[in-house]
């Protein structure tokens, strides 16, 4: 069973939230992933969790020392605006991969690297955002143009 901690964050822009933190970073899967080419055919597969609430999104990968190449993390937002994310207490590179509400990647932050409180904003609006190991969407051939699909388990 994980070690839990709850965590205070307040930034001074939203009111403080507590956020479960997984000491053991533990990877949980709660859906699929497909990466889809334009007209539809299966490019890769992976299993996600989701962040889709405040303290999950705030917490993301931060502090998770390995993911397999098989594994991401899909954050849904509520409302689809332009969306930037950083890297601070995150171990491993990632790709950042921002999605419009047509399931429709708009940009990528490639390769970003740990630690680094530089944004890295969309270049469009985005309500998904999907985060996979760093050089994921070049082995893949992701980029923008490419569209998603998702499940949910039960």
């Amino acid at each position: 069973m994980p070690a839990f901690v709850l965590i205070s964050c307040n930034n001074n822009k939203e009111p403080e939230v507590p956020i479960k933190y997984n000491t053991q970073s533990k990877f949980e899967k709660e859906g699929e992933l497909l990466f889809l080419k334009p007209d539809g055919t299966s490019i890769v597969k992976v299993n996600i969790e989701i962040a889709d609430n405040d303290a999950e999104r705030q917490m993301g990968l931060m502090n998770r020392s390995f993911m397999n190449n098989s594994q991401a993390m899909l954050f849904i937002f509520d409302m689809e605006e332009p969306q930037a994310f950083w890297m601070k207490n995150t171990i491993i590179p990632l790709d950042i991969i921002y999605v419009n509400s047509n399931k429709e990647i708009v940009s990528i932050a490639a390769n970003t690297e740990p630690y680094s409180e530089k944004s890295l904003p969309s270049t469009g609006p985005a309500i998904y955002v999907v985060e996979v190991n760093g050089g994921f969407c070049d082995q893949y051939g992701i980029a923008a143009g490419t569209k998603i699909s998702y499940t949910r388990n039960q």
